[in-house]
């Protein structure tokens, strides 16, 4: 069954997806073990319309300390991307190069080379817009994934990165949970 948001699927003002946000329960960093598929979730943000189009997938938390936060392609053949590889800067300040079908063409050619067998995040307990909730803290990065339950069991992420007024959101529904649990 395919994870659904009531959030519109054409996007929602970061306002109110935020007070969608704000509503739901906490999520334990135990509840995210194993393999889920990401979904953006259009607020007018910058990185809106760049992930999904580059062939991301979503992310794998095999336990607390070992994380894979961004991973391209297909379940069988996934590539997880070293997040400090990936010109976020540039993204934010221009982010119609990257919806660029050259630009997008190059990305998934380069994948490989930009491919890391090493962690490159880790979840914790942190408090965000009021609540403690799992959180994924990226290594590299000025970034935080906050996450919280949705009442269809998938997972809202708000990705916090300094520098901008409002995160970029997210879905994550499980694929596969890992045997062990985070």
């Amino acid at each position: 069954m395919k994870a659904t948001s009531p959030l519109p699927p054409d996007g929602a003002a970061s306002r109110d997806a935020l007070a969608y946000f704000d509503t739901l329960p906490p999520v334990s960093v135990s509840d995210m073990g194993g393999l889920w598929r990401g979904r953006e979730l259009p607020t007018g943000h910058p990185l809106d319309g760049i992930l999904e189009p580059a062939g991301w997938f979503g992310k794998r938390f095999s336990d607390a300390e070992t994380v894979d936060p961004l991973l391209f392609g297909t379940p069988d053949q996934l590539v997880a991307v070293n997040p400090a590889l990936v010109p976020i800067g540039i993204l934010l300040r221009a982010p119609f190069l990257a919806r660029n079908p050259v630009a997008l063409a190059v990305f998934r050619s380069l994948r490989t080379f930009m491919a890391t067998s090493a962690p490159k995040a880790r979840l914790r307990t942190v408090r965000y817009r009021g609540s403690e909730s799992a959180a994924m803290i990226y290594d590299d990065l000025p970034i935080i994934d906050h996450f919280r339950r949705s009442p269809d069991q998938s997972v809202i992420g708000a990705m916090d990165l300094r520098g901008t007024d409002a995160p970029f959101m997210f879905q994550l529904t499980a694929v596969a949970k890992e045997s062990e649990r985070v």
